[in-house]
């Protein structure tokens, strides 16, 4: 249930990111109709994907089976489309023994993965094309989560290029790497489905480099700010997003060295995340958050979030800060027949505030129900449970949110 769940939120965040004007280069010009009219099929597509997937169908509708024509080349004949009877009513394809046979080391990456539904195969085709680029890659591509989840939000354009977006789209949809497709399937007709997984060379690093100069275009908009602008939450949340794009393009710097190296695209001139990341931070810790709370208990709550803040590079303090933590603290004894310990529930409403426009940055909640022998030991009970998850959860989440706040 969770995971259908969280499947739904991405899917209303891609159409939710549609509606937006995403984020793009200065200067850069407008969209036509036609790429505006590209970029919504490529979401609806990649949407398509993931109900397939949740429905236990394949993830892709693949193309036709067999590597594409090269210059000089010998290739058989196009096999069937993957929904095509011939899935099941052939002989054993060359491929399901050596994917080298059908797609040249020459052209394409490949690689072979088999199951008892066919969903297992291609999912197992994909991760053991990810194993080809070793596990250092495999390992990488999840650190790049919030990079990815910045794309499905529409936080960020990821490129002018339709053809990028639908391919890095349909790649978090599948989780696996952008370029890759499942080209052929095959049924041995007693128990085992085979899907071959393949990346096209040259495609692939076409693909690739033209997201690696997007994506330091973007880091350059992004961190071009007056100091004014960039002392500021906005500011720090604009590098922290310039750190994972730069997370991100190292990655895909490793894939397409292993692809087909690009001229003008180096690994080690390619900016670190980790040097953004201290940048934010430098910026965190010179903004005070002033911290508020009602209700509070002998400043218990209080001292909870000073810490939280403090323990996620921030700084509380102050009485005339730009930023203002604000919180309340409800506590109601819950009605709980038949029992002989008193149950209270809690509940902790906070808010973090831009005076400048009092506009509210990050809205988040606490809440639970704990219990006792006596009124004032459960409510101690409750205190004493709220200010461990403040302490150990607020600063987290509001760091995590600053990082994939639409910058301003």
């Amino acid at each position: 249930m969770l995971k259908i769940k969280k499947h739904r939120i991405i899917k209303q965040a891609l159409l939710i990111g549609m509606a937006f004007l995403f984020f793009g280069c200065a200067g850069s010009p407008e969209p036509s109709d036609n790429s505006a009219n590209e970029a919504r099929d490529a979401a609806y597509e990649a949407i398509a994907a993931m109900e397939r997937g949740l429905a236990g169908e394949p993830l892709s509708t693949p193309p036709a089976a067999g590597p594409q024509s090269m210059p000089g080349q010998n290739t058989a004949a196009p096999q069937s489309t993957p929904g095509d009877p011939s899935v099941y009513d052939r002989a054993r394809p060359a491929w399901v023994d050596s994917p080298d046979s059908v797609y040249s080391r020459q052209f394409y990456v490949s690689a072979v993965g088999y199951g008892v539904t066919r969903l297992n195969a291609e999912r197992n085709a994909l991760a053991q094309l990810i194993g080809f680029f070793g596990q250092s890659i495999e390992a990488e591509l999840r650190t790049v989560s919030t990079y990815t989840e910045a794309i499905m939000s529409g936080v960020i354009q990821i490129t002018e290029n339709s053809r990028v977006q639908e391919a890095i789209t349909t790649s978090v949809e599948m989780n696996t790497l952008m370029g890759a497709e499942i080209a052929d399937v095959w049924y041995d007709s007693i128990s085992t489905y085979y899907a071959a997984a393949v990346m096209e060379k040259s495609r692939s690093a076409v693909l690739y480099a033209d997201l690696i100069r997007s994506n330091e275009r973007i880091i350059d908009n992004l961190t071009l700010m007056t100091t004014a602008e960039k002392n500021t939450l906005n500011g720090y949340s604009r590098y922290m997003l310039a750190a994972s794009i730069a997370d991100a393009n190292r990655v895909y710097a490793n894939v397409l060295a292993l692809v087909g190296d690009t001229p003008g695209i180096s690994h080690a001139n390619l900016k670190r995340g980790e040097d953004y990341r201290i940048e934010a931070s430098d910026i965190a810790r010179d903004i005070p958050i002033t911290v508020i709370v009602q209700n509070d208990r002998s400043g218990r709550i209080r001292s909870a979030f000073s810490r939280s803040l403090s323990g996620a590079g921030f700084r509380s303090g102050g009485n005339d800060s730009r930023y203002v933590l604000t919180a309340n603290l409800y506590l109601t004894e819950a009605d709980m027949p038949n029992q002989p310990n008193v149950f209270i529930r809690w509940v902790v409403d906070v808010n973090l505030m831009d005076t400048r426009d009092n506009s509210i940055i990050f809205p988040f909640s606490f809440n639970g129900r704990e219990g006792h022998i006596n009124h004032s030991e459960a409510e101690e009970r409750v205190l004493r449970v709220a200010e461990s998850r403040i302490a150990d959860e607020y600063g987290r989440n509001l760091r995590d949110h600053l990082a994939l706040l639409l910058p301003r």
